[in-house]
């Protein structure tokens, strides 16, 4: 039951006046409105076909990013390591070598890392803007027919 709802076993209030409940229905009306518009929002993030975040597979390509960003960067230092401890030109290159695929693996998590980091953010704040345009579309629709009702 919700609270601007009355019982027929409620005592009434001598003190209370009957124009003093509309506050609470107000409040009331409010309260559908405000369910209504998280469920339109619900509704719509379903017509769009967002995925969900948590879906597991988007989290599984954010971890191999950050894996490939720190297997990277240790495989450079690993290759620098290894070029400075000798003076036989052949380890030198296969360390140069290694060190060139140590900075294509970091750039290239840093890119996997970087996209999937950002589209799930940027997939709901897309989503979040859709909704609030549509939100101030619909008070702008209700203030110009309230001036057109207000019109003699």
């Amino acid at each position: 039951m919700s609270p601007t709802e009355t019982t027929s076993a409620e005592p009434s209030r001598g003190a209370r006046a009957s124009g003093e409940n509309a506050p609470d229905e107000a409040r009331g009306e409010e309260a559908r409105g405000a369910q209504t518009r998280a469920d339109r929002f619900v509704r719509e993030l379903a017509e769009l076909k967002i995925p969900d975040p948590a879906a597991g597979r988007s989290s599984l390509w954010l971890r191999l990013g950050a894996v490939l960003m720190v297997a990277g960067a240790a495989l450079g230092v690993a290759a620098y390591a290894l070029s400075h401890g000798t003076r036989d030109p052949l380890v030198q290159r296969d360390a140069i070598t290694l060190g060139l695929g140590g900075v294509t693996a970091d750039i290239a998590g840093s890119a996997v890392f970087l996209r999937y980091s950002l589209t799930g953010f940027l997939r709901f704040w897309m989503a979040r803007q859709s909704y609030d345009i549509a939100q101030l579309a619909d008070r702008l629709l209700d203030r110009d027919k309230e001036k057109e009702d207000v019109r003699p």
